[in-house]
């Protein structure tokens, strides 16, 4: 009897397959950039003219991207680059005049021409406006800065603090649109 219990227990094991097939995050592909780059700089240019091949003009900074890491995963269908130790972001406007984002983290959707930055994210215009936020969007194809997180925007122009959630505004902040605010904020009357 203690032998017929040991041959269907070992028959019973020894039947046992893996048939499972995995899915979802078990069988997910890893994934690994196709560069990776310490103390990163990247400037992008533009023409001041139209340009032909025979041609030479003159160009302006019109972008510089500063970050300690930068993972390419430029290789992949959804193009991107992931700047995992935080990114700097200056940029300069037609006067030649700077403005800086600071984040934590960041992402930039190459085919979609939109950057995430995430985490103590900070921006400082070239006039001393200053927006603090959790995270912000920067959609460099229309030239538009755009959160739906809290945020605390300081303009020391007309001495104000303003705090809400969500806002957007143009590159250059000649339109600014908060969504909702809280706090003081003094209008001057014309």
């Amino acid at each position: 009897m203690k032998f017929a219990t040991v041959l269907a227990v070992a028959i019973f094991f020894a039947s046992c397959q893996d048939n499972y097939k995995r899915v979802g995050e078990e069988a997910a592909e890893r994934v690994f950039p196709q560069g990776v780059a310490k103390n990163f700089t990247m400037t992008y240019t533009e023409a001041e003219k139209e340009m032909s091949t025979l041609d030479s003009a003159k160009s302006r900074v019109v972008v510089v991207l500063k970050s300690p890491l930068n993972e390419n995963y430029e290789n992949l269908k959804f193009r991107h680059q992931i700047f995992p130790e935080g990114l700097q972001v200056d940029f300069f406007d037609e006067e030649g005049n700077k403005s800086v984002i600071m984040a934590d983290y960041a992402i930039v959707y190459s085919q979609i021409n939109l950057i995430d930055l995430q985490g103590n994210v900070v921006l400082e215009s070239y006039d001393g406006k200053k927006l603090e936020t959790d995270q912000l969007y920067w959609d460099r194809a229309n030239k538009w800065i755009f959160t739906e997180a809290k945020f605390t925007y300081t303009n020391p122009e007309d001495g104000t603090v303003m705090d809400g959630e969500g806002m957007d505004f143009n590159r250059d902040f000649t339109f600014f649109n908060a969504h909702k605010t809280y706090g003081l904020m003094t209008i001057k009357e014309e």
